[in-house]
């Protein structure tokens, strides 16, 4: 496609489309046609950055499955804070360990889904997780931490000047991971709950799509995801839970069982 001429429209035109989470270029001639442009005309991509960017956004990448994908910049009326999630998501608390408990969560939902290196930069590659291997991973990482936390303290207290994963294993651990409500629905104060308000917050936004039955549904990662995590990836937090040992390897079929002789 030969450069064209630029208005203000088509740029915010293209963000418009991205910012409707579960819309993709597939779907709609006209995004097709603004992500080609956006690949192949320069000066089209600066404006649609430009204009990103006075929005309080950052472009991610642009691909043809993806759309274009957006993150928001600190401050930006887009940005999703802790308190909008605990809203959304519905926890049960909001204090601060609640909220370090669920970040930890989203950590083990990226790194299960990508969990080498070359899964993460392979765009033919589509990354699935569960509830209970999330749940499992985390409550996998609480029990390293704790053990952390007893050879480097006599008490059993975290001090101040610990990194925040080593905060807040206590109350995982003590959380059963699964309990059902009268009407047989999982408990959303069980850690299988919060991880399963989790995946589902992430489905909301279009970043993972619910698959099989309900019962033992399995999430598949988006494009749109495997982008944000290739973002996430270059952050102390998800490098720290990936240094722990805990993200059991990829077996055929799905995730294999840890091995605790090398963990």
């Amino acid at each position: 496609m030969l450069p064209g001429p630029i208005d203000n429209e088509q740029p915010a035109r293209l963000i418009a489309l991205g910012l409707r989470r579960k819309h993709v270029p597939g779907r709609d001639v006209a995004y097709c046609e603004l992500v080609r442009r956006y690949r192949q005309d320069d000066v089209f991509a600066a404006a649609v950055d430009s204009t990103a960017a006075g929005l309080g956004l950052v472009v991610l990448g642009v691909t043809e499955v993806s759309g274009i994908v957006l993150a928001a910049q600190p401050g930006s009326v887009f940005e999703i804070k802790m308190d909008d999630y605990a809203r959304q998501a519905k926890l049960r608390e909001r204090r601060d360990t609640e909220k370090v408990l669920h970040g930890i969560t989203h950590l083990a939902v990226a790194a299960l889904c990508f969990p080498r290196a070359d899964d993460l930069a392979n765009d033919q590659y589509v990354g699935r997780v569960k509830v209970e291997d999330v749940d499992l991973v985390v409550r996998e990482t609480c029990r390293v931490l704790d053990e952390r936390a007893s050879r480097d303290a006599a008490n059993n207290d975290p001090s101040s000047d610990e990194p925040e994963l080593e905060r807040a294993w206590r109350a995982y651990l003590r959380r059963p991971e699964v309990a059902t409500t009268k009407d047989s629905r999982l408990n959303s104060d069980t850690t299988r709950g919060m991880v399963s308000r989790a995946l589902r917050w992430l489905a909301d936004c279009g970043l993972l799509q619910a698959v099989g039955e309900e019962a033992d549904e399995v999430f598949r990662a988006t494009s749109r995801y495997q982008i944000h995590v290739r973002e996430l990836a270059s952050q102390a937090a998800f490098r720290e839970l990936l240094a722990l040992g805990v993200v059991p390897p990829l077996a055929a079929g799905g995730l294999a069982v840890p091995n605790s002789e090398t963990n």
